[in-house]
C-alpha cells in the first residue's frame, strides 16, 4: 500500500476516512486538550483511517495484526520512535473510548509498542548564559534618549515599549518556569485565564489540561513587569485583556515569543538556539542545583508525576560532575610518563 499523505486530505475526506468526529469532540469538550494536541491526534487518526480504508476495513474491524503492520509501516517510513509512540497513543485512546461506549469489544492497539528511543536530556542554559540573556534584554535601546530626530520619536517609543515587553518575557520564562502557552495566556486582570498578583508576587497560571497552579516571582521579574505595564498603555488596543501584546496591540502569539527570544539570544551572543522551553528547563535545573528539593521543583513546574521532574536530577548530576572535574585534585589526569 502506498503511504498516505494526510495533508492532502480535505476536511470532508478526513471525516469520511476517520469517522472519529465524536471522539475529537470529547477531547475538546470533556478532556479539554490543547488545540495542538487535538490536531496531532486528529492527524494520527486520519492516518489510521486511511490505512484501514486501503485494506477495505473500517476502524472498528481492525485487529492487533493490522495495527502492528501499520506501526511497522510507520517505522519503514522513517518516522522517529517518539513520533510513532505519539501516533500509537492516539490510536489507543480512540479504542479505549470506543470500548467504554460499547463500540468495540477489544482494543487492538493494546500490546503494540513503539520502538525504543533514546531519551535526550532537556537542554538548559548555564546560570551565566541565562543571566546574560536577561541582562541584555533589560538594556535600553542604543541611541535612545536626547538627540534623536523628531521624526523618529514615535518609532523609538514603540521600540522601547517592545524592548520592555521582551525583557518581561525573559524574566517570566526564566524567573517563573512558565510554559510559553501559560505566558501568552496571561491577562492584565484576574479572570478565566492566568494573571499576576503583585500583592503576593505570584503568577496564577492556567496550564495543560486547564489545570491551575501558582508560582512565586522574584524581584527582577516584578520590576520588568512593572516597566512593561507602563509601556503597554501606549501599545495595547482598547479593552485588550492580554498582558503581553504585539506591535499591533493584540495578544502576543507563542510563535512570536519564539521568534523574539531567538533574536534576543543571538544579540546577547549566546552560542546556542534558545527557545521558551529551554528557559523553563534552565529554571528547573538551576533551582534543583541550588536547593536539591525535587518535590518543590515538581510543584513549581506543575508536573503531575515526579518521574517527569526526575530528568532534571541528571542535569544536576552533570553540573556536579563538571564541578568535580574542574576542582577536585583527584579528578586531574595523571601526568604522561
Amino acid at each position: 500500500m502506498a503511504a498516505v499523505d494526510v495533508d492532502t486530505l480535505s476536511e470532508r475526506d478526513a471525516e469520511r476516512v476517520a469517522n472519529t468526529g465524536a471522539y475529537l469532540q470529547h477531547l475538546v469538550v470533556e478532556r479539554r486538550l490543547a488545540p495542538r494536541s487535538v490536531h496531532m491526534i486528529r492527524v494520527a487518526l486520519i492516518r489510521l483511517g486511511a490505512s484501514a480504508a486501503a485494506d477495505g476495513l473500517g476502524l472498528s474491524e481492525l485487529q492487533p495484526q493490522h495495527i502492528r503492520r501499520y506501526a511497522a509501516r510507520l517505522r519503514s517510513g522513517r518516522l522517529a520512535p517518539r513520533s510513532i509512540a505519539i501516533v500509537l497513543s492516539a490510536w489507543r485512546g480512540l479504542y479505549r473510548w470506543w470500548g467504554r461506549n460499547g463500540v468495540v469489544a477489544l482494543n487492538p492497539v493494546d500490546g503494540v509498542r513503539a520502538p525504543k528511543a533514546p531519551k535526550p536530556l532537556p537542554k538548559a542554559l548555564s546560570v551565566e548564559q541565562a543571566v546574560a540573556l536577561a541582562t541584555h534584554a533589560g538594556q535600553p535601546i542604543a541611541g535612545q534618549g536626547a538627540g534623536q530626530r523628531a521624526g523618529q520619536g514615535a518609532d523609538r517609543k514603540s521600540d522601547a515599549a517592545l524592548r520592555a515587553r521582551d525583557h518581561c518575557i525573559v524574566e517570566l520564562l526564566y524567573g517563573g518556569g512558565l510554559r510559553v502557552g501559560e505566558l501568552v495566556g496571561l491577562d492584565v486582570r484576574a479572570g478565566v485565564g492566568g494573571w499576576i498578583d503583585d500583592a503576593d508576587a505570584t503568577a496564577h497560571l492556567l496550564g495543560k489540561g486547564s489545570k491551575r497552579r501558582s508560582v512565586p516571582l522574584g524581584a527582577p521579574a516584578l520590576q520588568a513587569l512593572s516597566l512593561w505595564r507602563e509601556a503597554r498603555i501606549g501599545l495595547a488596543k482598547n479593552a485588550e485583556p492580554a498582558l503581553l501584546v504585539s506591535r499591533r496591540g493584540t495578544r502576543l502569539s507563542a510563535s512570536q515569543v519564539r521568534t523574539r527570544l531567538k533574536a534576543m539570544a543571538l544579540q546577547a551572543g549566546l552560542p546556542t538556539h534558545v527557545h521558551p522551553h529551554m528557559l523553563r528547563h534552565s529554571f528547573a535545573s538551576h533551582l534543583l542545583q541550588s536547593s536539591g528539593d525535587l518535590r518543590a521543583v515538581q510543584e513549581l513546574l506543575g508536573h503531575a508525576s515526579i518521574s517527569t521532574t526526575q530528568v532534571y536530577t541528571k542535569l544536576d548530576f552533570q553540573h556536579l560532575a563538571k564541578v568535580y572535574d574542574a576542582a577536585h585534585p583527584r579528578a586531574k589526569l595523571a601526568p604522561k610518563p
